[in-house]
Formats: C-alpha cells, structure tokens, sequence
C-alpha cells in the first residue's frame, strides 16, 4: 500500500479547499481511482510501468486526484506549473518523454508535442469504463515523482523520486513538525516544487489535516483569510514574508492589531526554498509573535536539516540533521574538515533521490563513492551541531584575492542599510582578483549611490569582502519559488 492510500481512514472529514469547493478524503480518493482507470484506459495497458505524465493545474483539488491517480496506474508524475513559460513546460515534456499532458479546463488552448487530455474529458468519459478490475501493484521501489531542479545554475534537470523516497520524505516531517488531523495549512506555494508538494501538501494530507488552496499569492487576500479563518500552519519562502510584512505596514493602527491577533491561531510558521535574512525574521517575529522556523532541502534530498519544532532556533541558521538523515562537510578533496570550518554539504539518507532523468553522468558525479549525495552547497557547523548557509559552491561562494568570501554573508549586511529593500551578490570573473564581487540593489529610493553605500560597508565589513561595483535595479529576474537566477544577473552587466 503507498502512503496516500492509507487516508482513505479520514473518509468523510474535509482535506482539501479550492476556489470551487470543499472535498473530503473520500471523494478525492474517488477522484484519483477515476483518473488511473482512465489513464489505463486511455493508454491501453494494465499499468503504466512507469510512464511519464506531464499535468497542468492550478492548486486545487483536480491536481491531487490526477497525482494520485497517475500513481495509483503506476506511472511517474511530471507536474507543471502555469508559472513557467510555454518554452520551458515543453521542455519539461520533451526532456520526461511524457506519453501525454493533462490540462485542467482552464488550459484547454494550451497546445504541446504530446497528447492532451483535459480534466473534463475524464470526468466525463471516466464513467463509462469497464475492464479493469483492479489496481497495478506498485512497489515502493518505483519511481513516483519527477521534478526539474530550478535551474538556478543551468539546465533544468528532472529528479527522479521514488514512493519510498517520498513515504520517507513525508513521514520524517509529520513527525518531527508534529503534524495532526485538526491542522489547517493556508497552501500559497507552487505545486511543481518539493516545497509545496511535500512539505506543504502532502505532509497534511497524510496527517489528515485540511489544506486550502490559494493559487495565486496576494499578501492582502492571505491577512484576509487569517483573519477569517483559523489556521494553524503556514510555510513561505523568504519573499512571501517579505511581502507579508510591506502589506503589514500599510495597514491602519487597528488593521495591524486584528493581523497580529490573527497570527496567534498558529502554532507553526516555516521559511524555506531561499536563505531567510535575519531582518526578515526578526521583523516578521516582531509582528506574528512567531520565530519562523527555517530548514534546509533540495529537490534532490527532500529536506534533510531542521530547527526544532521544540527548543532552540537559532536565526541565520537551518538547524539540526533530521532523524535517519546522515550529514557531513567535507573540503575540495572530499575530505571531512575540521569543526569550524566551511565545507560542502553531503547527506546519505532513503530521503536522497535515485538519479537524474537520462543523465547517468551528471548522476555519477553527483554521488561519492560511499553513497553521499554532493549537495553543492557550502556551510559551517557549530558547536552545537546547528549548520549555516553560506551558500550555493557554484555561485555563492567567491573566490577572490585569495579569500573564500559568502555572497550570502554580504547580501545580510547590505540588507540591513535602511535604503535598501533586497539585494544579491555575485562574483565575476577578474584577471587580477581571480573574482570581483559585484552587488545588485533594489533601493526604496533615489538617494542612496554607489560611493556612500560603500563607505556604509566599510565600517561592517572587511576590505575584501566589499563589492567592487554595485548596480541599482528596479527587479531581479527570479525563479518561481522566489528565488534570484544569479547567472541571470551578469547579463546585466553587458
């Protein structure tokens, strides 16, 4: 039995709400029976084997019944997102080898290189069926589940995930943010992303919590909701609290205490996906009353390190390694370093993905020979065991004059200069330093230049960490979690 079966024993109680409606356990297992019949059907087979099905939906209760049932017929889910560009879901298509794409109605004019099928078709058709008696056993072993990396530094890449690798995934997190039944998640997070489909979505169902959907976020409507409703978790990436808090601070003085006072139903608050500035969480503590609770994952791990839901938080920090979830830092030579010092992130685990989609290669490199995943990313671990960001090795560690500098480091010290509303740091290549360090800032006004914004980081940082040039902008281009495309940013150098 795979893990999502198991709700069936939440029957009648609501799991989910969308624009449209309520549902309950029991319909929307119903829902997903549907779609794997119509699915066999459809592909005239007994079970998928491991078919590749592409969908497209909004976060509602379509998207959980073809999930469900895509693996139910024992195919691989390849979910979609109606915030990328029609470009990059073709990609997506082309690169899984989909045998078709789902469309929930709205995206009924959406045409691919594959087979279509739309929500209303197999609703409509799904009746009809006869012929199939029962289900296809589908193992643990299989794989389930296959999302592009964000492609923050290069070519998406599809990740492989198995139902084990999920069932994992999900059962370390109820446990350790002690998920219920009476829990009530506002979901505001993409469904194409480990962040929203795990840790948000699935998490809660698996409990037998109520999630409601917001497709699309909007910091007024999600005030309005919490102030409508009780809920009792919620999990954000960095720029949603962001927003959060500028919407807070446009409220009158009686709208900003009904806000507040709606933040006390909560027991749970959680950033991720992004490295959560420490003024974030200190503003955002100052309004909510909550310590936002932030963790470390990836498409490839799942989440792998966590604060505690009890005990200490430490801000600027992802906490402490999960259950079963075995860490390490190691140097450029694969070696362990020593306590205190930065060094790549490796994590063993079932929580750990089987490979990328046809790139054995990349796959390869990707591993030790021991079975660690190489994360790519750079940390510290102190001496209770709690691990910092420094970030990406790739892109956010540079390598200048002959020091190893954290863009992440930088970006927390510009943020706190009060002209500035967000910014990112990157290196560049530069025949004398090896790297120059190059910052981009969104300013909150005209006022702030190039020449006293450097003088500002002189008294907080060392000489070698300040930027060589910094660039005033209006936007960055970022990925649909939020996330900044740092390769992106050079070009605007050009």
């Amino acid at each position: 039995m795979l893990w999502f079966q198991e709700t069936s024993k939440f029957g009648s109680k609501i799991a989910l709400c969308d624009e449209k409606g309520h549902y309950t356990y029991q319909e929307l297992y119903e829902n997903a029976q549907k779609v794997a019949y119509f699915l066999m059907h459809q592909l005239h087979t007994n079970s998928l084997q491991g078919a590749r099905i592409a969908y497209l939906f909004p976060s509602c209760k379509e998207y959980v019944a073809v999930q469900w049932g895509i693996w139910l017929a024992g195919g691989i889910a390849v979910p979609l997102s109606p915030l990328h560009p029609k470009a990059e879901m073709e990609y997506f298509i082309q690169d899984s080898e989909a045998s078709l794409v789902i469309l929930h109605n709205q995206f009924t004019s959406e045409n691919f290189s594959v087979p279509s099928l739309t929500w209303q078709e197999i609703e409509y058709r799904s009746e009809n069926l006869q012929g199939f008696s029962a289900l296809p056993k589908v193992h643990l072993e299989n794989p389930a589940l296959m999302i592009y990396t964000s492609g923050t530094t290069g070519k998406p890449k599809g990740v492989i995930l198995t139902h084990k690798n999920l069932a994992f995934q999900i059962e370390t997190l109820v446990k350790a943010w002690e998920w219920k039944e009476n829990d009530k998640i506002l979901h505001v997070l993409p469904l194409h992303h480990i962040h929203g489909i795990v840790n948000a979505l699935q998490c809660a169902l698996y409990a037998g919590a109520e999630v409601v959907f917001l497709p699309k976020f909007e910091a007024q409507i999600v005030w309005q909701m919490w102030q409508k409703e009780v809920f009792s978790v919620f999990m954000a990436v960095p720029t949603i609290y962001n927003r959060l808090i500028a919407e807070w601070h446009k409220a009158s003085e009686t709208e900003k205490i009904a806000m507040q006072n709606a933040c006390k139903s909560m027991r749970l608050m959680i950033s991720g996906s992004a490295a959560l500035p420490v003024s974030i969480l200190e503003e955002w503590k100052n309004i909510s009353g909550h310590f936002l609770l932030e963790r470390y994952g990836m498409s490839e791990i799942g989440m792998a390190i966590s604060n505690p839901l009890h005990g200490k938080r430490k801000a600027g920090s992802v906490g402490l390694p999960l259950p079963d979830i075995q860490i390490r830092l190691v140097d450029d030579n694969n070696q362990p370093v020593p306590q205190g010092e930065a060094g790549e992130i490796q994590v063993k685990g079932d929580n750990v993905f089987v490979g990328y989609w046809k790139k054995e290669q990349a796959t390869a490199e990707c591993f030790t020979a021991d079975g660690f995943f190489r994360t790519g990313d750079i940390a510290l671990k102190d001496d209770e065991g709690y691990y910092k960001i420094l970030g990406r090795k790739s892109t956010d560690i540079i390598k200048t004059a002959g020091y190893k500098v954290s863009a992440i480091e930088i970006e927390e010290t510009l943020r706190q200069h009060p002209q500035i509303s967000d910014c990112a740091v990157i290196g560049i290549s530069d025949d004398d330093k090896g790297e120059k360090i190059v910052g981009f800032v969104i300013a909150k006004n005209k006022e702030l230049d190039e020449t006293s914004l450097k003088n500002w980081l002189k008294e907080i940082l060392a000489y070698y960490k300040i930027p060589s040039k910094v660039l005033f902008v209006e936007d960055f281009p970022r990925n649909a979690m939020g996330k900044v495309i740092k390769p992106e940013l050079k070009k605007l150098l050009k």
